[in-house]
């Protein structure tokens, strides 16, 4: 076998055309050895543009994986913040609710007493009942939103790994 020519091959399109000529030349000339390494400068080039391929392919992946993490990011963040909306209003309208009770029960007071003071107790339980079903209601939007962030984070550690360099 003839010994190897080392010589360093350049990429792209000027790598392709090069590539072509020696191979042009080797078939031309009958020279198997530079027939050979023409092809290989082409096949060096092809993979060179496939790569530089993938790479622009892993990034706009990349980005789309960073943009599906900031929209579970802003609809976990939304979610909790609607949540707490809510578990405010439901407070305000339980303390609301429980000053008109205690209003109706003062005026109610002259003529049964002891009718008022079960009423107010009743209303007074229920409010009870909404601050607690509000706070479940908030606990749920905040295991939703860890759970959410948790994937966001999976998808960003997925991505990293697609793309280690973070290009």
């Amino acid at each position: 076998m003839t010994e190897r020519n080392e010589e360093a091959t350049s990429g792209g399109l000027v790598g392709k055309v090069a590539g072509k000529a020696k191979e042009v030349a080797g078939e031309v000339l009958d020279k198997d050895e530079l027939a050979r390494e023409g092809r290989l400068q082409q096949a060096s080039s092809d993979a060179e543009r496939d790569a530089a391929e993938q790479a622009a392919e892993a990034r706009q992946r990349d980005a789309e994986a960073d943009l599906q993490a900031e929209k579970v990011e802003t609809a976990a963040e939304r979610e909790r913040l609607r949540a707490e909306v809510e578990a405010e209003r439901a407070k305000i309208a339980a303390e609301r609710e429980e000053a008109q009770t205690e209003q109706r029960a003062e005026a109610e007071a002259g003529q049964d007493v002891s009718a008022a003071e079960s009423k107010a107790e009743a209303e007074k339980a229920r409010a009870a009942a909404i601050e607690r079903q509000a706070a479940e209601q908030r606990e749920r939007e905040e295991k939703l939103a860890s759970t959410l962030e948790k994937e966001a984070d999976q998808a960003e550690a997925r991505a990293a790994i697609t793309d280690p360099k973070g290009s």
